[in-house]
């Protein structure tokens, strides 16, 4: 008979716990929809997220997160979460990605945590990285270096398509005209984004939920590695690189030892074989409904992915405030108190 002490810390699913956590922040946050409070609304989520990651079992560290330890309040890097007992894993955490578009009432913002093995997520300071992800169909068949055209070529014909029949997900920014010429060049479909993309990432791999074949172009560094866990879970692929938008971006990219030049694979992004996502739609998705009201507490709409089974869930719970105020206060339903 194996003994309790035998198993592996990892043959544990947390991916239920974290969703724990983005259901919190996703309920905080969710009141601050449409009202231009982007700081308030962070914050919320950020205490929300930090209470509910505190219980969970693991022994975490946050390596992507909300900045340097002199700018706490916020989720910072290096900053230890959980209960302290075993795994000890690496944390990826945006308690709001898209943070605009819930300020302005826009679809599209959610919360999103993941967990891999201590040591197995990259990390650097750099803000923006240029990405390619797609699903498991078009898994072994992309390559950052080579031109856009031959990119959808290779994904066209993996998925026995043809380029005309592909949709191409990016976000709308002057730094990323370039990509969508060539792709507009070559004869696929675009879908432009404002802000969002590791749900852009998700839909690439989910085509069947969104009808999107690749995620190109240059979004944040953090979504990527968020992304990246995903894409661990989903079985898709991915490369990335750095981008510097700058003098000081490239000092900085010197100063950590990176290449701007080198292509970081899947396996660059998140080594290790045990990851966890969790993501909870805040404002309505193509993925995931945004959090809903009724009397005396709300509903939300979850993902939850384990790299190992493989195995996607969709979560739709409902939420009591009455009893959650017993156990963690106020902090799941936003501002205690609506303005007069």
């Amino acid at each position: 008979m194996k003994r309790m002490e035998d198993e592996k810390p990892m043959d544990r699913n947390l991916a239920m716990d974290l969703v724990r956590a983005t259901e919190a922040a996703a309920m905080a946050a969710a009141p601050f929809a449409g009202r231009r409070k982007k700081e308030a609304a962070d914050q919320a989520a950020v205490d929300a997220i930090r209470f509910a990651l505190s219980t969970v079992p693991m022994d975490g560290e946050v390596v992507i997160g909300e900045g340097e330890k002199d700018e706490a309040p916020m989720l910072y890097i290096g900053e230890q979460l959980g209960t302290g007992s075993p795994p000890p894993v690496d944390i990826a955490v945006d308690p709001i990605d898209g943070t605009t578009m819930l300020s302005v009432g826009r679809p599209g913002s959610i919360s999103v945590v993941a967990l891999a093995d201590r040591g197995s997520l990259f990390t650097s300071h750099l803000a923006y990285m240029d990405k390619i992800v797609v699903g498991p169909q078009a898994r072994g068949v992309i390559d950052l270096n080579a031109p856009v055209v031959e990119n959808l070529r290779a994904i066209a014909k993996a998925k026995g398509r043809k380029v005309r029949e592909l949709t191409v997900i990016a976000l709308d920014r002057p730094r990323n005209t370039e990509m969508l010429q060539a792709a507009q060049k070559a004869g696929a479909k675009l879908w432009l984004i404002t802000d969002g993309d590791v749900t852009a990432g998700l839909l690439a791999m989910l085509w069947h939920e969104g009808g999107v074949d690749a995620l190109m172009g240059i979004g944040g560094t953090p979504e990527g590695v968020l992304t990246a866990c995903a894409v661990k879970c989903l079985g898709g692929d991915m490369q990335g690189r750095l981008w510097a938008r700058d003098d000081k971006d490239r000092d900085q990219a010197k100063a950590e030892g990176q290449d701007l030049n080198r292509v970081l694979t899947l396996d660059d992004l998140c080594s290790g074989e045990n990851a966890f996502v969790a993501i909870t739609g805040i404002t309505d998705g193509e993925l995931v409904r945004g959090v809903r009201y009724f009397a005396g507490g709300a509903q939300t709409h979850s993902l939850a992915m384990r790299s190992v089974s493989g195995t996607v869930r969709w979560v739709e719970a409902r939420h009591n405030f009455g009893r959650l105020r017993k156990v963690a206060g106020a902090r799941y339903e936003g501002e205690a108190e609506e303005e007069g």
